[in-house]
This record gives structure tokens, C-alpha cells and sequence, in this order.
């Protein structure tokens, strides 16, 4: 089969016309030497090369005659991410096993009821025991500062429930109290989380009409209008063919990607992926290898030695828009020349980029210039810029029919609330209004702000200029702790991220950023940080 040549280089990813598109059937073929004779999950490739967005076989030519990738043609940035001082390092690490140790020694001496478990002869633990051990001994002493209750919207001020502990730790209780602050740790995006505006009516006017819940999955009474023209609306909004909404945001990935992978896929996923893309690929029994994150360098390579094997049915990028824990984007521009080089496919997670990347709130393919089309599956979440909750999968109609039939959530999972398809419904069309881009020039213009700001106190940041999320390092579990309850104390809600979220000594502070904050809010919380930094010690940055 040719390949066509684009800007002189080879195109191994021409798009074929929508009638020759994959087809959603179960006949069962087989693969020998590269060449489909098989339908795995009701996926087939259609005799051209490449299938529109579709989620097909890979295409059949001589792949390993590709020329290597020439990256000084992208922007391949991963993101900053600041190496610490050996001494920080070496006194994090040794502050570590230092608290492990008092762990063990306090175990040893005063082992609780909860320790042990009974009646277990002959099954399986429970409980992994280092786990058991981290959350007794090292996860509890900071545990305050975690699962705070809020009695509020989580606008640009959120309203925390003040607990107390008289137990260190093991049981919390309520003094009564609340404390009103501002909320940097919320996924408030574009402030559409309000108590009034268009949103909240238009969410209370579907619960007087429909009710709070259909009772049903999609597959059977769970649909109505207001599902129907949200997947119009979500299509038209991300610029692709069809679309398919769950009500849940985790299980979008958890429940859909088993029914898109099949025995005979390789993943090639990034090393920082959402735990709920990792389950979902557990679930799908596919084989995965993990690049190093955001590098493409390493993904070209393991996706070479992986065609050379010539014995994958089809080899998957999974990578997100937004990496929620290091505030990275992904250079989208860059694997999708790769994708194209090689005839892979593409599974894109704009959970944390959809709405709030991008000049018009497209997500990271309106942010990178990437045509939307030339990502195979789009997912992402409505619990971030839209102030709701529930995901979506879109791209071709022939792979949002397969999702539908293929996946579980559609047939087995409880359907999207309607005040909730009604929210973001109303979010939706307000961002594509001149109002709605203003929000997202706002919450650019205040994640430079925060971001700039904190360069100039010296702490130490990860992530990319443009991301809204920006964590902070601390490094030990004492500062992250120390670091929290300072802010709340001068009236700033954040959240504190430790293992297993992120690695036992990269403990951090990640703030999110919304178009609700005004610029006032963000120097009072700046100034109650500088204190803070001052008095905790986080002046990490050495440029």
C-alpha cells in the first residue's frame, strides 16, 4: 500500500471515506504477519489504510521502514520539573525512615485491635501489610488534614467543617464551627460551580421536570432529551462526529476502555496516567509498557521495538490532556505526528483540559493546535470546568456505536442525573459565548499570575505555564501538613497530595486555579503563603 506524502514526510494515516469507515461486528478472522484477518471486540479495519478517528485494526504496511522522528521539528517540552538539592533529597528520605521506624517500634509496642485479622485460616490477606502499616502509622498522623467536609458551593470561597481529634487521629468529631475560604483546592475551572446563574436554574428546572435520577442505565429508561442533546452538543463542541455521556467521570475510563481493547492490543501508556485509566487497562487484560512521562523520545522507541515484534493487533497510546498531580500538559503535537509516522492509534484524557485549555476552551487539541479528528478517542470529564459531574468518549459515530454496545457503562451503569446533564448542558453553551472565552482568558491570565508569583518566592513548581493546576513541593509529610493548616488558619482551603498518589518523598501542595478567583483573592493568598514559606522552609528553587 503507498503512502502519501505530507510536508514532504511519509503519511501512514490518510483518512478514508466515512463509508469505508470500521465497522462495530463479531466475525472472527485471525492476523498472520501483520495482516488483519480477525475482529476483535467488533472492531475491523476497513481496506484503506486509516479510518477517520475510527479505532481500528492497525493499518497494514511496512512500518518498520519509517523514518525515525526528527523531534526538533515539535515542541516536545515535558513540563518543568525541577531537580532538589541532594541535601533535600537525602533529609527527606532520611525524615522518612525515620517516621517508619518510630511506626514499627510503636507497633511492636502497642499494637491495636485493628492490626490483626481474625477468622482468616485458609483465604487470602485482606490487606497488602505495608499498606496496612503506611495508613496506621504514617497516613493517620496527618489524616486531618484530608476528607475535610465543606458546607458550601465549591465556588471561589468555600465554607469548611471544622473537626476536632481527641484520639490522635483515629476519629474525628465536630466543634460546631465553620470557617469560610478561599478555595484553591476545588476543580473549578471556569467558576460554573455557583449557587445561582444560568447554570443553577437550568439544573433546578430539569429537576422539577425530570426528577433527580431515571432509575435506569442508558441502555434501557435511563435516556432522555436532555442526554441526547448533550452528546449532540458535546460532538459539536469538540468538533467530531458523535459522542456517548456516562454519569460518572472515573468509570468513563474504568468501564469503557475494556470494551475497546481486547486481547492482542499493546498499550503504550504514560508513566503518570490517572488511576482510573490504569484499572480500565487492568479490566481490558491488554498488555501494557509505560513511557517515561511526556517523553516522546522513549514512546518512539518502545512503539518501534513493539511493531518489530509484528505480532500486536494494535498498539494504543493512552496519555492525558492535563497531568492532574503535575500540572504537565501533554504535547499533544508531537504524538500525534508520531501516531501518524507509525500508524498507532491515540486514547486522549482531557478530564482535566476540556473547557479550561485553549483559546476557545477546547481542551489541549484547541490548545496545541491539533485537529480533533486526528485523535481517535477523545475523553474527558464534566467535573472540572463544567461544575458537574459525569465524562463522555467521542470521535467517529462508528466508534461511539461500538462504545455503546461494546462498553459496560452504557448498558450496566446508572445514567447521567438530569439536573446534572442540564448543568452541563448550560455550562457547554455559555462557554462558547464571548462571555464564556472570557472566562477562559481569566483563568489564563490567573494561572500566569499565581504561577509567576510563586517563581518569584523561590518554591518549587512543577508543570507547565499554561496549566491551572500548580503543585507546589514540600517534599515530607510534615510540611505538606504543617503547609495546610497554616492556609486554612489564615483562611485559604487547599489540598495536600502524598503517596500513593504521588511518590513517598514528593509530597505536595496543589493548587487549582479558577476564572472566579479575582485578583485580590489570589494576592491574599499569596501573602499568606510567602509567610508560610518562610516559616515551614519551602524555599526550594535554585533558579
Amino acid at each position: 500500500m503507498a503512502a502519501a506524502k505530507v510536508n514532504g514526510c511519509v503519511s501512514l494515516n490518510e483518512r478514508s471515506s466515512a463509508s469505508e469507515n470500521i465497522k462495530c461486528d463479531n466475525s472472527d478472522k485471525n492476523i498472520e504477519n501483520g495482516k488483519v484477518h480477525h475482529s476483535l471486540n467488533g472492531y475491523e479495519k476497513s481496506k484503506l489504510k486509516h479510518t477517520s478517528n475510527g479505532f481500528n485494526k492497525m493499518a497494514t504496511f511496512d512500518r518498520e521502514s519509517a523514518p525515525w522522528m526528527d523531534w526538533s521539528q515539535h515542541d516536545i517540552f515535558p513540563g518543568s520539573f525541577e531537580k532538589c538539592s541532594l541535601l533535600t533529597a537525602a533529609l527527606t528520605h532520611f525524615g522518612l525512615y525515620i517516621l517508619m521506624f518510630l511506626g514499627f517500634v510503636n507497633q511492636l509496642l502497642f499494637k491495636p485491635k485493628v492490626a490483626t485479622e481474625r477468622n482468616r485460616e485458609g483465604y487470602a490477606p485482606l490487606y497488602n501489610p505495608f499498606e496496612q502499616f503506611y495508613s496506621r502509622y504514617v497516613y493517620r498522623r496527618v489524616r486531618h488534614i484530608f476528607n475535610r467536609p465543606i458546607c458550601s458551593t465549591p465556588g471561589a470561597e468555600v465554607t469548611l467543617k471544622e473537626r476536632y481529634t481527641d484520639d490522635y487521629n483515629w476519629s474525628f468529631g465536630f466543634t460546631g464551627t465553620e470557617r469560610r475560604c478561599i478555595n484553591l483546592g476545588s476543580y473549578n475551572y471556569l467558576g460554573f460551580a455557583a449557587p445561582e446563574g444560568a447554570c443553577a436554574d437550568a439544573a433546578a428546572a430539569a429537576v422539577r421536570r425530570y426528577g433527580l435520577a431515571h432509575g435506569s442505565p442508558r441502555a434501557e429508561l435511563g435516556s432522555s432529551r436532555l442526554h441526547r442533546d448533550l452528546e449532540r452538543t458535546t460532538a459539536d463542541f469538540l468538533g467530531v462526529e458523535s459522542a456517548v455521556v456516562f454519569g460518572m467521570g472515573f468509570a468513563t475510563n474504568a468501564l469503557g476502555l475494556p470494551g475497546l481493547l481486547g486481547a492482542g492490543a499493546l498499550v503504550l501508556s504514560d508513566e503518570n496516567n490517572h488511576a482510573s485509566l490504569i484499572l480500565g487497562l487492568r479490566l481490558a487484560h491488554v498488555t501494557v509498557r509505560v513511557f517515561r512521562h511526556n517523553d516522546v523520545r522513549h514512546l518512539e522507541r518502545l512503539a518501534r521495538a513493539a511493531i518489530a515484534e509484528a505480532r500486536w493487533k494494535k498498539i494504543v497510546i493512552v496519555v492525558e490532556g492535563v497531568y492532574s498531580m503535575e500540572g504537565s500538559i501533554v504535547p499533544l503535537a508531537a504524538v500525534v505526528a508520531l501516531k501518524k509516522q507509525l500508524g498507532l492509534q491515540l486514547y486522549l484524557d482531557e478530564a482535566h483540559s476540556v473547557g479550561a485549555m485553549g483559546p476557545r476552551g477546547r481542551g489541549v487539541t484547541d490548545h496545541c493546535g491539533v485537529d480533533p479528528r486526528d485523535v481517535d478517542v477523545l475523553m474527558g470529564t464534566f467535573t472540572k470546568s463544567f461544575g458537574a459531574a459525569g465524562g463522555y468518549i467521542a470521535g467517529s459515530a462508528e466508534l461511539v456505536n461500538c462504545v455503546r454496545a461494546q462498553g459496560h457503562a452504557h448498558a450496566y451503569a446508572h445514567s447521567m442525573a438530569p439536573c446534572v446533564a442540564a448543568q452541563v448542558l448550560a455550562a457547554m453553551r455559555a462557554i462558547t459565548s464571548p462571555e464564556g472565552v472570557a472566562r477562559v482568558r481569566r483563568l489564563r491570565d490567573n494561572t500566569h499570575y499565581f504561577r509567576q508569583r510563586l517563581r518569584d518566592m523561590g518554591v518549587l513548581t512543577f508543570g507547565h505555564e499554561d496549566s491551572p493546576v500548580v503543585p507546589m513541593l514540600v517534599y515530607t509529610f510534615s510540611k505538606m501538613a504543617a503547609t495546610v493548616e497554616r492556609l486554612t488558619a489564615r483562611g485559604v482551603a487547599t489540598v495536600g497530595v502524598g503517596f500513593p498518589a504521588t511518590p513517598l518523598n514528593k509530597a505536595r501542595i496543589r493548587f487549582c486555579l479558577s476564572a472566579a478567583h479575582t485578583r485580590e483573592q489570589l494576592d491574599e493568598c499569596l501573602a499568606a503563603l510567602e509567610d508560610i514559606v518562610d516559616e515551614v522552609g519551602l524555599r526550594y528553587s535554585r533558579r
